[in-house]
């Protein structure tokens, strides 16, 4: 008899190991998934691939979203500086949304009746995966074990050693989540409003304690050489990684409200994300207007909370990219940044467009464009509103 087919988004954890396992076992012909936003190495690719057929896949599938990825939202986090509450680079809420859609359309291709994820019902990940696939394939059903069935870790375990699948399944004193983005770090200390992380925590300890300079070229807004050596903006962000790491370069925790509505308290590691944004940040602030940055520093903030909370497929958010691709037509140039044990300073930027022009005159120095009796004009001029307000306040 013909199985019904399903696709299972699988990454090699308890959670869909337990659902490829089950599902199979139930008469599903299941399809197992994996999409790579960065954080696969060959080794774990056939590692995954492995324990998916020992588990019962009917075919195993690892989809290089890294391209994707970066075209369809990094590019626009990079020109948005985008940091939710100041502080996160949305590091893995941004790989959810890719791996999704990639699951979604993955689904409609083998013409698959059900798509299945191990998400639990209390975090953030089962309102993307859910939300997405339901936008892009209506028609298909969704199937989430753990949510529906509120299965403990123990409950799992157990039902895998009954099925003679005697992995050892130790829970990780730290829960890791790593993409071309960042890497996040999730323990019991996060589940606490006061603890911090511990330096073991971190998946990149320090190594190096020497103090050194790097230099990042950007063309319109996109990271395209890095210390004078041009590559894909994908393979320059490895590149920076690979060096800021070992400087434990981009530690912090991040207290942010879940789409749920609760707190949630997550650590991360984001090197290369956080040099990157704070560098294009510089650069913009010396060739952009005040208005265009005002402007953009709000729609990228509305823009870096709808891709948390899930809402990529909103058409709203093709306009938002529209407004950031035009407003970086002349960030370019290139930005200094010295790194330390721990931290990094920006030192300066060279650009075309710089629009610290020394024809008009030096800030605080001396005027080139405007006499003092134009300075004091236009003083009074800038003052009347308020004159006027405080005038009758007094009245009154």
């Amino acid at each position: 008899m013909k199985k019904t087919k399903l696709v299972l988004a699988y990454s090699g954890g308890l959670d869909t190991s337990y659902s490829l396992k089950r599902l199979s076992k139930e008469g599903y012909e299941v399809h197992a998934v994996s999409v790579n936003t960065g954080g696969f190495s060959k080794e774990e690719i056939q590692k995954i691939e492995k324990k998916a057929y020992e588990m019962g896949a009917f075919t195993y599938e690892n989809i290089n979203a890294l391209p994707s990825f970066y075209e369809r939202i990094v590019k626009y986090l990079i020109f948005g500086n985008v940091l939710k509450n100041n502080t996160y680079p949305l590091s893995v809420s941004a790989e959810r949304i890719v791996q999704a859609m990639e699951i979604a359309h993955y689904a409609k291709k083998i013409d698959a009746a059900y798509i299945a994820h191990g998400s639990t019902g209390a975090g953030n990940d089962q309102v993307r995966f859910d939300m997405t696939f339901q936008i892009l394939a209506p028609e298909i059903n969704i199937i989430t074990l753990i949510r529906d069935e509120q299965l403990s870790r123990e409950d799992e375990i157990a039902y895998l050693k009954a099925e003679g699948v005697d992995i050892p399944w130790e829970k990780a004193k730290y829960s890791i989540n790593q993409g071309l983005w960042g890497t996040s770090v999730g323990g019991s200390e996060t589940l606490t409003s006061k603890l911090p992380l511990p330096e073991d925590a971190y998946p990149s300890p320090l190594t190096q304690k020497e103090t050194t300079t790097v230099q990042l070229e950007f063309t319109e807004g996109e990271l395209t050489a890095f210390n004078g050596q041009k590559d894909t903006s994908i393979a320059l962000i490895q590149q920076l990684h690979e060096l800021a790491k070992t400087y434990a370069i981009g530690r912090d925790i991040h207290v942010g409200d879940t789409i749920i509505g609760i707190k949630g308290r997550v650590g991360f590691e984001a090197a290369a994300p956080l040099i990157i944004i704070k560098a294009h940040h510089l650069l913009e602030k010396h060739t952009l207007s005040k208005w265009q940055q005002f402007q953009k520093e709000q729609l990228a903030n509305f823009y870096g909370m709808q891709l948390h909370e899930g809402h990529y497929l909103d058409p709203v958010m093709r306009d938002l990219e529209a407004f950031m691709q035009s407003s970086q037509k002349r960030v370019s140039g290139t930005v200094d940044v010295r790194l330390h044990p721990y931290r990094f300073e920006l030192l300066g930027i060279t650009s075309p467009n710089d629009l610290m022009q020394v024809d008009f005159g030096s800030y605080g120095e001396m005027n080139k464009g405007w006499t003092a009796a134009e300075a004091k004009g236009f003083i009074k001029i800038a003052s009347n509103a308020a004159k006027i307000y405080q005038h009758i306040e007094k009245k009154s």
